[in-house]
């Protein structure tokens, strides 16, 4: 065994130190600075007390104080930190396996403790300091009197601080603060209450009078000055009371100075004032708490630099031997005075001397408190003309013994004259004597003494002259007879004796001469009872020589009296007061007394009175002589070993006889039972309480045997009977406790015979459950002996012996106190915790003293199966209740540990009681389960997590007791083996906690455990065939678990690979296998789940994650709870990131499990419990409410009829009535309010460090508002700080989908409509068709440019493709997620003259919007349309247009390309309609254009004359007037009766002429960029940024692809229009814009999708308001229908009320169907051949309400309906919130629908009327709301909330109840489902 060296404190040191080193740095990293800071103060000063004690020069006791401040400190740090308590001994660490768990529950206690709970002090300090006394008006030296006064007994309890200041009111010695600072010591608690008060009685020094003047006398005189008060209880809260300003008073009159203090404390004020209005005196105040030295050590600061110690009056509460004071207090009470033929009083002036017997006077005795050193004479105050003054001043002699006999004091009478002299005469004198003849002091107490007349120059040095006279009235001086003259004048003083040496008692004085007076012997020793105790144990030894040299003249005669004073003496040092003098007496006894024939006498009487007990009537001196037994037994013993050694040894025999008798007669006494009377049962009380000490005293003289067994004789003569006194019981147990702890009871001879007897008491009790604290102590100390592994035979016995008695009972018992409710009062729970953590400790050390061999016995000793059963029940439920994480505080890890090591030690031997008696037949599923469970509950214990801990205290832990959870594991393995069929009782039971055990991350834990699984999963296909139950249970706890923090990714791999590898040869292997990769992948996910919600905020991947795991749940798992759970889950993490929209349709999905029935459900999360009904009412409200708060207005409309249909049918017409009003206020809402539009995202994740649900995935994300791509992709990787942003858009390979690493592929698309009916239709608000752009959307578009063949240096258009990449989504976007997965992706390639057309259109439909918003002063500026006019004119004229000419137009292009003659037909079309607008507009900008643009408005004309000529246009109409167009019925609407198509199917073109320009709105503001230059005029004109290439270039090309904007948006841009309606790629400065080079669509520049172009702020926001997107142009992958080119197929008109001429096309389309219309407007004009427009215009729809279901098949019309931009990247939904805010009506232009007249109508009807139905039916509008559906693709299943069902007329009147919530309405006309469905969730939901 390797013993070190280093001292055990150096090495803890060295250890914690190195622990705390790693947390210090972490306490900074977590901002705990003040804990930083302390905690690197403490491990400074722990390095410092480390190097004095490694330095070795530190004496013993220096050495002891280090490692107490070492210890202190490391326990502080320890604490502060959270790590564990250090159980020590002597400040060494100690091991708990050297000493018993007993002694290591009360090191870890005392510690614990220690911390916890202060220990009161019993003795408590006043400290004061004097710092000034502030006043106006003074100029004279005062002296200032401290004392503490005790205002309900009315007298001083303290001595008097007294101290000077000077003429300023300042201490006269500052630089000697014992002179002004002063500690008033030992004040005991009981004085620490509100009626002590510190009194501050100030005197000045000077002449008579305050006013007097200076020369009128020269003798100064000590006069009243002021008094101040305060209660100590001022002080009690603890604070320092630095620069107390305490006010001062002074009495009216001076008579009544002596009690001023009196009538301040009990406020009488009419007897007192204020000294002055600022008078005050300044003091410091603090109350300190401990014993002296305690308070030396804690403040030496305050003794190193001086203070005084005032002491308390009298003796402190205790006093201690060796003391040596001879103080007698004097208090100059009053005196009569005659007026000595004065006409008025005397000013009198006591002075005093200590005159010793020679006549000398005495220097130096007399203290006027302790501030100043004692002085020889003294001299009163002066009362002025007072003739019966009273002064009660307090003085202090502290004489010395051998001056105090024939010293008298006396006191001399002065008249102090108020005249110019200021002398003083003397008129008369008082003494008295210090000492008796008798040798007696003068009694304590008030004493009138004579006042004796003399003359001035009477000399009174002769003290004989005056000895002889009587100095008090009625007192004669010796033997001195004659009377005393009778005088008035009197003098009188209260005396006070407070001395160790000297006596006041006359009968202490006769007995201790008991000699001279042999006669009174026997008075002297009755009166020794009626002694005051202090003047007993002041004269101890004295005393007991007397007593014992009386017992030796005559011991027949005074035995029994000396025996009662003897008696009286020993009970006398039991009181508190005078419990010091026990070790004065054990001195006298070991060293002084010497009666070696004591002993015969004192147990002659003491036997005397025991066997008197049983008779006696009164039991109180009995009571008495028992209680002193112990030192009785000392005299005794003693006297016999003196008695021994005088004589060698005689008598021996005898002797034991006399004690065997005298032991006889107290068994007998003991024995009986109190009948009715309690006297006796008191009597064995008293007895039982001292006798264990008298254990000691026998040994002294008898073998331990014999003791011991004299010891178990007289216990066991106990009555055992239950129904004895509670009381005696106590003391008999309190007796047992005494003997346990006892000397005797530790040596093992002794302790084998009193075991039995001290178990059998203990055992009595426990069964009786009473005096538990008792037991318990007793317990731990039988236990505290019995070391650990001792082998020693006597040991082994003595567990038998525990075993037997106690076993059973103490697991009863640790059962019961567990059990109860814990007391609620904190004092009680900490009782009720020590005593089980006592029984507890005790039930451990005995467990871990058992053997094999004791183990064996007890198993062997039950008779039946079923007292092993029930005890082996007990033993497993009391080991749970051990491991409970309550049962120790959380710092006792050691407790832990040892507790865990028995526990685990005693269950491998009751394993195999388990086995051999409880198996096949005898199976017993109760005591295996509790088996299991205790196992599993052991494994999970926090405590033997050794993961959690340092790596230093892991490795300690390893070495001591290894990996206590792999044992445990082996053992439930192997215990699980041996349970053959009966597994099947134990599944599914069993699946959860064995699963909680597998999660434990310890590998050979999970080697062991994970394989049950498997024989769980065959025992279950054996049963049933399948293993549905495991599945279940599995799936259930592993949610759970995980979401505890449970598992891990090493987990998962093992989890699988094991069972994989074990059901290889099974037969049912591939349901098997399926089971194991759902739980796989069930585990991928809540890891996932678990990682992201350890994030701080909410963020994407939160969200995506709950997403993932709530449609795992649904499609995979079918658990609806779980579902369910993740759904309100999900709905909690939207609102908290505020997606009030995302947050409804989220709650939608738990709302459409639900019904309107009345079905009730159980309380379930949140929602109480309630019927269906009422369930989905408070669902859809909070649905509606979210809505409304994500401003979906819209889809919280279909909710809002819905649930007023449910009211009405239930005429609940209050709820419908507020439904209605809520309905209408979000109609309001719709045309109010503005509403940002969002932009979308494609994001994709690449690599394999993604989360599962991310991994190789691309997600389209809807954006917040106002968020930039920029910021998008900022924000992205935020939440994913690893990822690397890719710079490019292409699709990435293999590599980078198998990297070990994260990409991030981000760039803008465009979302594409599904339905474009109520875009398309005329008349309808932006308001309303902004919701229709951004919401329902499946498919999204980018656009990317590319050259296809050789590239054209000089014209790049006869070149540049696009490449249209659709993506399609699982769900419609917005929806329960910000983001959904992109399901199918498409890509068509668009060619360039495709790429033109759409280019033109859009261009020209911008134009068109602007144009109109001029005219109907929708704009507040021109500068928009400014700018687009000179971005169009200006780019043609340098080329723009004409580029297209070159490359489209040439016969070389016709020629080689027959089928494009219908697009190259249109391209022309298009390019003459630009060409009308623009002059069209020339004219309205003319008419607004501000003074300060003429010239640039005059430029633009010029140009554009110049791009007419160009294009080979002669001349337009002449009847072009710039008037703005008029919209008769207030709205911006088309006139309906437009010019027929200006184009032909069959692609002849018609050039309209002198007609009015009349074209379709355009969806985005984008201008041809040719010409940049022209637009960085417009730009520096109008004040605006530069603008986009992109949007001057009419370039199909979508910045959607951009990663990163090198711009972000302007300040004033309020449109949350996408990025990509903005941002096109950047060019390279070689393709830079130039009038050489200038064509409509540079498709020579590189599409970047990473590096867009900066977006001029005005076009952002117009975008948004202008026109609707649908589906592209070009798009080749369309069908036949929808490429059909329509160019105008509404026009507009220029006058308002002329007609709209226009030329009859070779050919017409079929009119689309006309939407209803009231019956009074104008009925809708069909196209015809020739037609002219009617001024007749429509008012808004009314009367009917639209159907919400769409119809199945909807063909988009092509022509203008492709009015999204191509390449210009995402439609925009405009500016969007600015131009509403700011017009009336913000629609502009308006197309009519083309669609073949056959195509199917809608089939759903709304809620109109009943003469309105053919309206409805003809009315062909798509519902605000299709949540789930698209044309054409896979339907996800509808939100049943979210489709108005089909319903017929309704009734005149409401339906019935009973009847409408019967019949359940079905849903609209929906889409046929061609893809496969997952599996469906059932409709009802389980009571949730």
């Amino acid at each position: 065994m390797v013993i070190p060296t280093e001292d055990s404190v150096i090495t803890e040191m060295t250890s914690t130190l190195r622990d705390w080193g790693a947390m210090w740095k972490q306490l900074y990293v977590r901002n705990e600075g003040d804990l930083f800071h302390r905690l690197w103060h403490i491990m400074n000063e722990i390095l410092d007390l480390r190097r004095q004690v490694l330095v070795g020069h530190l004496t013993h006791d220096r050495m002891k104080d280090v490692k107490r401040h070492i210890t202190a400190r490391l326990d502080w740090g320890n604490e502060q930190l959270g790590l564990d308590l250090v159980p020590r001994k002597e400040y060494a660490m100690v091991d708990p396996e050297d000493i018993s768990i007993t002694e290591l529950y009360r090191l870890m206690e005392h510690r614990h403790r220690k911390k916890d709970t202060p220990v009161q002090a019993s003795s408590h300090h006043l400290f004061v300091q004097m710092k000034s006394l502030m006043c106006s008006n003074l100029g004279e030296e005062l002296e200032v009197i401290f004392s503490l006064f005790d205002s309900k007994e009315n007298r001083p309890i303290s001595e008097r601080f007294f101290l000077r200041l000077n003429r300023n009111g300042l201490p006269k010695a500052p630089d000697k603060p014992e002179r002004h600072c002063s500690l008033f010591v030992d004040l005991g608690s009981s004085e620490l209450r509100k009626d002590i008060y510190i009194t501050v009685h100030i005197i000045r020094i000077g002449r008579m009078g305050a006013g007097e003047k200076k020369n009128a006398c020269s003798v100064q005189y000590r006069r009243p000055f002021g008094c101040a008060v305060l209660s100590i209880a001022d002080l009690l809260t603890g604070e320092t009371k630095d620069d107390l300003i305490l006010k001062v008073y002074m009495c009216n009159t001076e008579s009544e100075w002596y009690q001023i203090h009196e009538n301040i404390i009990k406020k009488l004020n009419a007897r007192y004032n204020l000294t002055g209005s600022n008078a005050g005196l300044a003091v410091s105040l603090q109350l300190l708490h401990g014993d002296i030295e305690q308070i030396r050590r804690e403040y030496s600061s305050v003794f190193s630099h001086g203070v005084s110690i005032t002491r308390k009056l009298g003796f402190s509460n205790i006093i201690m031997p060796g003391e040596m004071r001879n103080d007698l207090y004097i208090t100059i009470e009053r005196g009569e005075f005659e007026k000595g033929g004065k006409s008025v009083a005397r000013n009198v002036e006591v002075t005093m001397f200590i005159v010793e017997s020679s006549g000398q006077t005495l220097k130096d005795f007399i203290s006027f408190g302790s501030g100043e050193p004692p002085a020889s004479e003294y001299h009163s105050f002066v009362l002025y003309h007072n003739n019966s003054p009273r002064w009660s001043e307090l003085l202090k002699l502290p004489i010395p013994v051998d001056k105090f006999r024939g010293a008298h004091i006396r006191f001399e009478f002065r008249h102090c004259s108020t005249k110019e002299k200021g002398e003083k005469k003397l008129f008369g004198f008082s003494f008295v004597p210090l000492m008796q003849e008798d040798g007696r002091t003068l009694p304590d107490g008030t004493h009138e003494l004579i006042v004796h007349k003399c003359e001035e120059n009477t000399n009174l040095q002769d003290t004989t002259r005056y000895l002889k006279l009587p100095f008090s009235k009625g007192i004669l001086l010796g033997n001195n007879n004659q009377a005393v003259k009778a005088t008035k004048e009197s003098f009188w003083i209260t005396s006070f004796l407070c001395s160790t040496k000297l006596t006041q008692n006359g009968d202490m004085l006769d007995l201790l001469k008991w000699r001279t007076h042999p006669d009174k012997i026997t008075g002297c020793l009755s009166k020794l009872k009626e002694i005051d105790g202090s003047e007993i144990v002041k004269f101890l030894q004295d005393t007991l020589d007397t007593l014992f040299g009386i017992l030796d003249e005559n011991s027949q005669k005074y035995g029994s009296k000396v025996f009662d004073s003897l008696v009286h003496i020993i009970n006398l040092l039991q009181d508190s007061k005078f419990h010091h003098f026990k070790p004065v007496m054990d001195t006298y006894i070991e060293s002084h007394f010497a009666g070696a024939l004591a002993y015969r006498d004192l147990i002659k009487v003491l036997k005397w009175y025991v066997d008197r007990i049983t008779e006696a009537e009164r039991q109180e001196h009995i009571q008495e002589v028992l209680k002193a037994q112990e030192y009785i037994f000392k005299y005794i013993v003693q006297s016999r070993r003196l008695f021994s050694l005088a004589t060698g040894g005689q008598n021996e025999e005898e002797f034991r006889c006399c004690i065997q008798e005298l032991l006889m007669s107290v068994r007998f006494f003991l024995s009986q039972e109190s009948k009715g009377s309690g006297a006796l049962s008191q009597s064995q009380a008293v007895f039982l309480s001292s006798f264990p000490a008298v254990y000691s005293e026998l040994l002294k003289l008898f073998d331990v045997r014999e003791v011991a067994n004299l010891v178990q004789d007289t216990l066991g003569s106990l009555p055992t009977i239950v129904h004895v006194d509670d009381a005696l019981q106590a003391v008999k147990l309190q007796c047992i406790g005494k003997t346990v702890e006892s000397q005797l009871y530790t040596n093992p001879d002794s302790r084998y015979i009193l075991l039995p007897v001290v178990l059998h008491h203990l055992h009595m009790h426990l069964q009786e459950q009473k005096d538990l604290i008792m037991c318990a102590r007793i317990l731990s100390n039988v236990f505290c002996l019995i070391k650990k592994n001792s082998s020693e035979k006597s040991v082994l016995e003595e567990i038998d012996v525990i075993v037997a008695s106690l076993l059973d009972i103490l697991l009863r018992t640790i059962l019961e106190i567990t059990s109860r409710p814990q007391p609620s009062g904190s004092t009680m729970r900490l009782q009720f915790q020590d005593v089980t953590g006592e029984f507890v400790a005790c039930l451990l050390s005995l467990l871990r003293q058992m053997t094999d061999r004791h183990y064996q016995q007890l198993l062997d000793s039950f008779n039946t199966k079923e007292e092993l059963r029930d005890f082996l029940l007990q033993i497993f439920t009391v080991f749970r209740i051990l491991i409970r994480p309550e049962m120790f505080p959380k710092d006792w890890t050691v407790m832990r540990l040892v507790a865990n090591n028995v526990i685990i030690t005693t269950v491998l031997y009751l394993s195999d009681a388990l086995r051999k008696n409880f198996l096949n037949e005898n199976f017993d599923y109760k005591i295996w389960d509790s088996y299991f469970y205790l196992a599993v509950i052991f494994i999970n214990q926090l405590c033997l997590q050794l993961e959690m801990f340092t790596p230093s205290k892991k490795k300690k832990v390893l070495e001591k007791y290894g990996d206590m959870r792999v044992t445990m594991g082996c053992e439930i393995f192997s215990m699980w083996q041996n349970l053959g069929e009966h597994k099947l009782h134990f599944i599914p039971a069993l699946i959860g906690p064995f699963l909680e055990v597998t999660l434990i991350p310890q590998p050979d834990l999970r080697n062991v455990m994970i394989p049950i699984f498997h024989d769980m999963m065959d025992w279950e296909q054996r049963r049933s065939g399948n293993f549905k139950q495991v599945e279940a249970k599995l799936i259930d706890k592993l949610d759970s678990l995980m979401s505890e923090g449970k598992g891990d990714e090493t987990y998962r791999e093992l989890f699988n690979s094991i069972l994989l590898k074990k059901i290889e040869r099974e037969t049912w292997r591939e349901s098997g296998v399926s089971l194991i990769a759902t739980v796989t992948r069930l585990m991928e996910r809540l890891l996932d789940y678990r990682d992201c919600m350890k994030m701080g905020e909410v963020d994407g991947k939160k969200i995506g994650c709950t997403v993932s795991l709530l449609n795992f749940y649904k499609t995979e798992l079918n658990k609806e709870e779980m579902y369910i759970r993740y759904i309100h889950k999900l709905y909690d993490l939207h609102l908290k990131a505020q997606n009030f929209t995302e947050a409804a349709y989220t709650l939608l999905l738990y709302d459409e499990l639900l019904e309107w029935s009345d079905r009730p459900l159980r309380e379930f999360l949140t929602y109480p419990m309630q019927t269906e009904w009422q369930r989905k009412e408070h669902l859809h409200l909070a649905i509606i409410q979210n809505f409304d708060r994500g401003k979906c207005w819209e889809n919280g409309i279909i909710l809002c009829r819905k649930i007023a249909e449910q009211y009405e049918s239930y005429y609940d017409y209050r709820n419908l009535s507020k439904m209605r009003m809520m309905e209408a206020s979000l109609y309001d809402k719709i045309m109010d309010q503005q509403r940002l539009e969002p932009e979308f995202f494609r994001v994709g994740f690449y690599g394999k460090k993604f989360p599962f649900f991310l991994r190789n995935k691309e997600f389209v994300c809807r954006g917040h508002d106002y968020e930039r791509l920029e910021a998008f992709q900022q924000r992205m990787l935020n939440e994913f700080p690893h990822a690397i942003a890719m710079q490019h858009a292409n699709q990435p390979d293999e590599t980078i989908f198998q990297a070990e690493a994260q990409y991030l592929q981000i760039y803008a698309v465009t979302p594409i409509p599904e339905s474009q009916e109520v875009l398309q239709r005329e008349g309808v608000p932006d308001n309303i068709k902004s919701f229709y752009k951004v919401n329902h959307i499946w498919k999204f578009r980018y656009d990317r440019p590319f050259h296809k063949g050789t590239k054209d240096k000089e014209n790049e258009f006869k070149s540049l493709w696009v490449e249209r990449t659709s993506l399609y989504l699982v769900q419609s976007l917005p929806g329960i997620s910000r983001w959904f997965e992109v399901e199918k992706r498409e890509v068509v390639e668009m060619s360039p003259l495709e790429n033109a057309i759409e280019v033109l259109e859009n261009k020209n439909q911008q134009l068109k919007t602007l144009i109109s918003q001029c005219q109907t002063r929708q704009m507040q500026n021109i500068n928009p349309l400014t700018m687009c006019l000179n971005g169009v004119i200006d780019a043609a004229v340098n080329g723009g247009v004409s580029r297209y000419q070159e490359a489209f137009f040439v016969k070389e292009y016709i020629l080689s390309h027959p089928e494009d003659g219908e697009k190259i037909a249109r391209l022309r079309e298009l390019m003459l309609e630009q060409a009308q607008i623009l002059e069209f507009g020339l004219a309205v900008h003319e008419k607004f254009v501000p003074q300060d643009m003429r010239p640039l408005h005059k430029k633009l004309v010029d140009q554009f004359f110049v791009m007419k000529s160009s294009l080979g246009i002669q001349e337009f109409s002449a009847c072009i007037q710039a008037s703005p167009v008029h919209f008769p019925n207030g709205s911006p609407r088309v006139c309906r009766n437009s010019a027929p198509a200006s184009m032909s199917p069959d692609g002849t073109r018609v050039i309209p002429r002198r007609s009015p320009l009349s074209y379709p709105a355009v969806n985005r503001y984008s201008s041809s960029s040719l010409s940049s230059q022209a637009s960085a005029e417009v730009s520096n004109i109008t004040g605006q940024s530069e603008s986009s290439d992109e949007v001057f270039n009419m370039q199909p090309s979508p910045s959607t692809s951009s990663l990163s904007s090198t711009h972000s948006a302007s300040p004033n841009v309020t449109s949350s229009a996408p990025s990509s309606a903005r941002a096109s790629p950047l060019l390279s400065d070689k393709h830079k814009h130039s009038r050489e080079n200038s064509c409509l669509s540079p498709r020579e520049r590189p599409c970047s999708a990473i590096y867009p172009t900066p977006v001029e702020p005005s076009q952002r926001l117009l975008f948004n308001h202008i026109g609707d997107g649908a589906l592209p142009r070009s798009d080749p992958n369309l069908s036949a229908p929808e490429k059909a080119v329509n160019p105008t197929p509404s026009s507009w008109s220029l006058d308002s009320g002329k007609e709209a001429k226009s030329t009859a096309g070779g050919g017409k389309l079929p009119s689309p169907p006309v939407p209803p219309r009231p019956a009074q407007t104008a009925s809708p004009a069909r196209h015809t051949s020739s037609v002219s427009p009617s001024p007749a215009g429509r008012s808004p729809l009314k009367g009917s309400v639209q159907s919400f279901t769409p119809s199945p098949v909807e063909y988009h019309s092509p022509g203008l309906i492709s009015n999204s931009p191509v390449l210009s990247g995402s439609y925009s939904s405009g500016i969007s919130s600015l131009s509403r805010c700011s017009t009336s009506e913000t629609s502009g232009f308006e197309n009519q629908v083309n669609e073949p007249s056959a195509a199917p109508l809608g089939s759903g009807s709304g809620y109109g009327g009943g003469s309105e139905e053919p309206v409805r039916k003809e009315s062909k509008t798509p519902p605000p709301y299709s949540v789930y559906e698209r044309t054409l693709r896979r339907p996800v299943p509808l939100p049943h909330s979210l489709s108005i069902p089909v319903t017929a007329e309704p009734p005149a009147l409401p339906p019935k109840p009973l009847a409408a919530r019967s019949g359940h309405l079905e849903n609209g006309t929906r889409r046929t489902d061609p893809g496969p469905r997952p599996r469906p969730l059932p409709r009802k939901v389980s009571q949730l």
